[in-house]
């Protein structure tokens, strides 16, 4: 339970430093075009803070850390939306810059983002256990 409140923690911590970073560098280039480091600070506060608090409280009623998929979704959650989030920065910033991305940053955000969907599908399938009683979990509720 603590690694998930953890995660929370770092993920606000994250989300206000990514708001920071975005106000920051905008008005250090007198940028005020669109760019992906808009979404930064909404996305780990989102799908990082907000989620992990959610689950938290699943957790705290289901003891879903005991299905054997949790460890996987736990673990692909992270690289997932690191991966997604450091696309935002690296193409957001490429943005205020004036410089262009390739197509290896839609590529490897993509990535991320099949990671996520993944995760989403471990913690369906852990939490479908816990709740109907089936054989997926590691020790009993």
């Amino acid at each position: 339970m603590k690694k998930i409140y953890w995660a929370a923690a770092i993920y606000t911590i994250l989300g206000l430093l990514g708001g920071l970073y975005y106000r920051e560098l905008t008005k250090a280039y007198d940028f005020t075009g669109d760019t992906q480091l808009s979404v930064v600070h909404t996305h780990l506060l989102a799908l990082g803070t907000l989620f992990f608090l959610i689950l938290l409280a699943l957790e705290k009623t289901f003891t879903l850390s005991a299905a054997k998929s949790f460890s996987w979704f736990f673990w692909l959650y992270q690289a997932g939306l690191v991966i997604t989030v450091g696309t935002l920065v690296v193409h957001g910033t490429l943005t205020v810059a004036g410089k262009q991305s390739g197509a290896a940053i839609a590529g490897i955000a993509g990535l991320g983002h099949i990671l996520l969907t993944a995760a989403f599908v471990l913690l369906f399938v852990g939490l479908y256990g816990r709740i109907s009683g089936k054989k997926t979990e590691t020790s009993a509720p």
